[in-house]
């Protein structure tokens, strides 16, 4: 199942303005050739947020009576919609980095969830550890600086070192949120309280925060 889900006039109401989760409308055309350059982006953002984030399109040719709702005069246009109420909108182009600032206000928060600018705080004040839980290639490659190394697999075998007995948070962190959100869940489940790294190494990274890259 793709994670934009195509929604029409007749299913807007259902899909997007009784939606639970807050959601994102692409609003498109097939000869719209920007649209065309910014469907992977919004397809992107769309698999890194399952979850958090409904995310539709709606063609505007074939589903007029939406596109005047909203007033849309040029694609592609963003909106962000929460509780059938507009909350933020974009008209043209977004690269990842500007599409995830965009939602971000929308999004529920998970208490265990850490910002990247948050999570740069935390470690300038020596109150976290920043918990890398990718492969071993991949840390050598390039991580935040400071990091623990615990790949994913060892995290159950090695929680001993995910206690914050110094007083310090755990955030864990891959390449995106889904795994060290899932394994934050887990620890969560057998009592060890760890935090986890909002859109993970790659969302460090788009907002310029320092990355190590061992020679």
């Amino acid at each position: 199942m793709s994670a934009v889900q195509p929604v029409t006039d007749a299913t807007f109401e259902r899909e997007v303005l009784r939606s639970e989760l807050p959601v994102l409308v692409d609003f498109y055309a097939d000869w719209c050739q920007p649209c065309r350059a910014l469907a992977p982006v919004v397809a992107e953002v769309a698999r890194e947020l399952s979850g958090r984030l409904k995310v539709v399109k709606v063609d505007t040719d074939r589903n007029p009576r939406v596109a005047a709702a909203f007033g849309i005069q040029s694609i592609p246009t963003l909106v962000v919609m929460s509780g059938g109420q507009v909350v933020a909108h974009h008209v043209g182009a977004l690269d990842r980095k500007g599409l995830l600032r965009l939602v971000e206000a929308a999004l529920p928060r998970n208490d265990a969830e850490v910002k990247p600018s948050e999570l740069a705080e935390l470690i300038r004040q020596r109150r976290a550890v920043p918990v890398d839980v990718r492969d071993a290639a991949s840390y050598r490659r390039h991580r935040i600086p400071t990091a623990l190394h615990i790949p994913a697999a060892d995290v159950e075998t090695r929680i001993s070192e995910l206690r914050s007995l110094d007083g310090r948070i755990r955030v864990l962190y891959g390449r995106s949120t889904d795994e060290a959100r899932e394994l934050a869940e887990r620890l969560a489940s057998r009592g060890v309280r760890v935090g986890y790294l909002a859109g993970g190494l790659l969302h460090w990274e788009a907002d310029g925060l320092p990355v190590e890259r061992p020679a």
